[in-house]
């Protein structure tokens, strides 16, 4: 799969994809998108302090460098997976540069340790935060342990329908435990609806810069 370093419009890059058309990021700013879909309406809104968050589409490994950032400054304790059927070749990782734009003094450090990870093993990037790549596919994907948290960022319905159906939302229902939540930056219609239809509470929020909404859903039983 060809792939094509881009820069997104708050300074941080993402990937494009020629042949589905599509960006890895939002290109209205792939750094505050993460942020603010993953980190600040999901991660902050966990009411533990050790917990286990699953990454559907580990891509650039963005949303587990903030999350390791995070955890580190929060003292969270956290377990994490990351799910990813194309891996992006380590050499164009080392090019998204997001440390630069990330006030973290750790956070190349962190970075480099996220994207040297071996795959299917355990890796620590920080005393407070372990990393899992499972280079997969998540309709093929078996998880004993449950999460707390899903940062569900596969690409969009419209290239990657098969990941957005009910099939695969009641397979992330029952990777949750109990009041565990998922958020993601998609809020189509159907999509909601199906969410509803897996048993989740849906809830719509404010999106980041270029999206009018975000969603996080929520098990409730």
């Amino acid at each position: 799969m060809k792939l094509e370093l881009r820069k997104t419009a708050d300074g941080s890059n993402t990937l494009y994809v020629p042949d589905l058309d599509e960006h890895y990021h939002s290109f209205h700013g792939a750094l505050q998108e993460a942020k603010h879909v993953f980190i600040q309406n999901g991660l902050l809104n966990q009411k533990k302090t050790s917990f286990r968050v699953l990454e559907v589409g580990f891509g650039t490994g963005l949303n587990a460098l903030l999350t390791a950032c995070v955890s580190s400054h929060m003292g969270y304790t956290i377990d994490y997976v990351g799910i990813e059927a194309n891996p992006v070749p380590v050499e164009l990782m080392e090019k998204m540069d997001y440390p630069r734009l990330i006030e973290d003094k750790n956070a190349a450090v962190y970075y480099e340790k996220i994207i040297h990870s071996k795959w299917s093993a355990i890796n620590s990037i920080h005393p407070k935060f372990q990393l899992i790549k499972l280079e997969e596919r998540v309709e093929d994907t078996h998880i004993t342990k449950k999460f707390d948290l899903i940062y569900f960022d596969a690409f969009g319905p419209r290239v990657q329908h098969e990941i957005w159906n009910v099939s695969i939302l009641k397979k992330m229902y029952s990777f949750l435990n109990f009041e565990g939540e998922l958020v993601t930056y998609c809020a189509k219609g159907q999509f909601k609806r199906d969410l509803k239809s897996s048993g989740f509470e849906v809830f719509s929020l404010n999106g980041p810069p270029g999206k009018r909404e975000m969603v996080r859903a929520r098990k409730i039983k």
